[in-house]
């Protein structure tokens, strides 16, 4: 379970950790969904292996052990980030004013 101090720092261009098993999943949260309803979620895309992913976690699933912020941007200019899905990871830095 997320808890709520960590719920809040969810938002788009957030760098995170996501927990399900042994190894986490870390990559940039491009989309929030449905605030803290039963059935929100959050997208985080992360290149793996030279390949895009993505994936969607519903924000109160059991199997999410921890989510951790790495670093977060101070000002994101949209609530959905889905143009990152089309510029390379060089592009994604100056934007977001972030390392990978």
């Amino acid at each position: 379970m997320i808890s709520e101090e960590v719920l809040n720092k969810i938002k788009p261009g957030a760098k995170v950790k996501v927990y399900e098993g042994k190894t986490p999943f870390e990559g940039i949260i491009i989309s929030r969904k449905h605030g803290s309803e039963s059935g929100a979620t959050f997208a985080v895309r992360a290149i793996v292996a030279g390949v895009g992913v993505e994936k969607v976690y519903p924000v109160h699933s059991p199997s999410i052990i921890k989510v951790t912020i790495v670093s977060s941007p101070k000002k994101v200019s949209r609530s959905k980030l889905y143009f990152i899905r089309n510029i390379s990871s060089a592009r994604i830095r100056q934007k977001l004013g972030m390392s990978l």
